[in-house]
């Protein structure tokens, strides 16, 4: 008979919602003392839990559900119109895997960004710690895909991979491509990517609906959700 493996989970004080005005939001996480791996993630991805930096953590709130996990079975996607569009302008575009390091080209393009797209949040000036303790860990399978324009890099997506699939960790772009819709054709290739692999899902974070800038995942279907200890396809008639 197999052990159940068991793990201290610790939950964070009442912070203001990143996401949704006038709410406070807490987070569950694996203790900072346990041993993190990518084993661990592996099954905590499937119940609703992400990665930053070395955390594994969970939208916790008592009065807010708000905050959804969602996953998209790659073998299932069919792209919309406006995806296909998409995908065609950015076919000139070479996607290369490189390793999760500090790379000065990397941190100057996720300085620009963050200074054209998060100028009123608390992510800009990130020094080159505040980088890499978000974006990598020392546990996990991380891999960054360097989207390149001929020999310039115009997009990085920062990936994991876990049992079954491959988790969207966070994609950055240069603000002078936005006409090529670049997060969206970030998503559209990490989901041909999985097929290639023959891996099933796609972990795509957390959707939000009352968020504009977390609600697009709705976009990319037939999209599950994990709430109440399972996974469940949304019920776009209703």
């Amino acid at each position: 008979m197999s052990k159940r493996r068991v793990f201290d989970i610790y939950m964070s004080r009442p912070y203001p919602c990143s996401y949704l005005p006038n709410r406070m939001a807490t987070t569950i996480f694996v203790a900072p003392f346990v041993s993190k791996t990518a084993l661990l993630y592996n099954r905590l991805s499937q119940h609703g839990f992400r990665r930053s930096g070395n955390d594994i953590y969970s939208p916790h709130c008592e009065s807010c559900q708000a905050c959804l996990a969602v996953r998209l079975p790659v073998k299932h996607f069919t792209p919309r119109r406006s995806q296909r569009r998409v995908w065609r302008k950015n076919e000139d575009l070479k996607v290369s895997p490189v390793a999760p390091l500090f790379e000065a080209e990397h941190f100057d393009l996720y300085s620009r960004y963050l200074a054209a797209r998060h100028e009123d949040g608390g992510m800009t000036n990130p020094t080159a710690g505040d980088y890499l303790g978000f974006m990598t860990s020392s546990w996990s399978k991380t891999v960054f895909y360097e989207f390149r324009l001929k020999k310039q890099l115009i997009a990085i997506a920062v990936v994991d991979s876990v049992e079954n699939g491959i988790s969207a960790v966070y994609t950055f772009f240069d603000p002078d491509y936005s006409d090529r819709s670049l997060g969206v054709y970030a998503i559209l290739w990490e989901i041909e990517e999985a097929k290639r692999s023959n891996l099933e899902w796609l972990y795509l974070g957390y959707w939000i609906d009352e968020c504009q800038k977390m609600n697009y995942k709705i976009e990319y279907q037939p999209l599950e959700y994990f709430s109440q200890g399972a996974w469940w396809a949304f019920d776009l008639k209703n």
